[in-house]
């Protein structure tokens, strides 16, 4: 039996430690004074709460879609870090204080944790260490670096999730050929091209799983808003939309902003977190909202 299968029909997220708490004193502690050090800190303070983290309400929120629900889950998150189980205690302890129905863990004594990744069958990874996020996504694994954003607190229970479009939701083509031959040549490219959806990008599949759990509340009450918010305009927006319902998924809002700043924008979404593979546009975003960063794998030039 396939991981997926294990987990049924469930949305499962992967993430690390420093992505759902504020760990940044001790991981500055680890840097300077190294692990010994950082083991004492946890160890003596294991009791202490841990602050949330950027992650912390986007978590928060999708674990309360299992309220009231006495089937298997809806959501399920797994905590990974490459603490030791004896300094990892502190975060357990901090797990409980929030209530936070997290029951899977994974603490890898400084090794790697992205083949737990795999193992859960996440379908998101949500880490503060650009390395691990790399490796995920080469790996096939929507993943995200969550960057030291503004994380306003929502009085909305609804969980809301933005994309970006090119190199996240789709495949980076079209942003390559605006790279290489300007906007021109793109408006060119996907006029020529607006019957042909384009091709599935790094979160395809966590949209898909989306998808798949708004379908489980009624349309009138889903707890779940998805926008895409893209620097597209007129006339691209066309290929998009095509794309969108070959796909066969439900994207709520779609704002083409023909270039202009995303993050007010985000911020009047409402969003818990924004997924974008351009440093620009994460910097804009993580002014207003949490912000987890796509990076795109660079591609070897074609040899002459």
């Amino acid at each position: 039996m396939d991981n997926k299968h294990a987990n049924g029909d469930a949305l499962v997220v992967a993430i690390s430690s420093r992505a759902l708490f504020d760990l940044s004193e001790s991981h500055e502690l680890f840097e300077r004074s190294g692990v010994e050090a950082f083991a004492r800190h946890q160890i003596e303070r294991e009791d202490d709460l841990l602050p949330m983290g950027i992650a912390f309400g986007l978590v928060q929120k999708l674990l309360a879609l299992n309220d009231g629900n006495d089937a298997a889950p809806r959501v399920e998150v797994i905590l990974l870090s490459r603490n030791s189980a004896d300094t990892g205690l502190r975060i357990f302890n901090s797990i409980e204080h929030y209530g936070l129905g997290i029951a899977r863990a994974v603490f890898t004594r400084g090794e790697p944790t992205l083949p737990y990744v795999r193992a859960f069958g996440a379908d998101l990874f949500l880490s503060a260490n650009p390395d691990s996020v790399a490796n995920a996504l080469a790996g096939g694994i929507a993943a995200a670096t969550i960057l030291p954003s503004k994380a306003p607190q929502s009085s909305s229970q609804q969980v809301r999730i933005a994309f970006d479009g090119d190199a996240v939701l789709f495949g980076d083509e079209s942003e390559r050929v605006s790279e290489q031959g300007g906007i021109e040549a793109f408006h060119r490219h996907e006029a020529e091209r607006a019957s042909e959806p384009l091709s599935g990008g790094p979160f395809r599949g966590f949209l898909d799983a989306l998808h798949r759990l708004q379908q489980a509340f009624p349309s009138e009450a889903a707890p779940i808003r998805t926008a895409l918010v893209t620097a597209r305009s007129a006339p691209a927006h066309k290929r998009v939309i095509l794309t969108l319902r070959e796909w066969g998924v439900r994207i709520d809002e779609a704002l083409f902003l023909g270039g202009r700043p995303k993050g007010p924008f985000l911020e009047a979404f409402g969003a818990d977190i924004f997924f974008d593979d351009s440093p620009v546009n994460v910097e804009s975003a993580r002014q207003h909202v949490a912000t987890g960063h796509v990076p795109r794998r660079e591609r070897k030039a074609p040899a002459t």
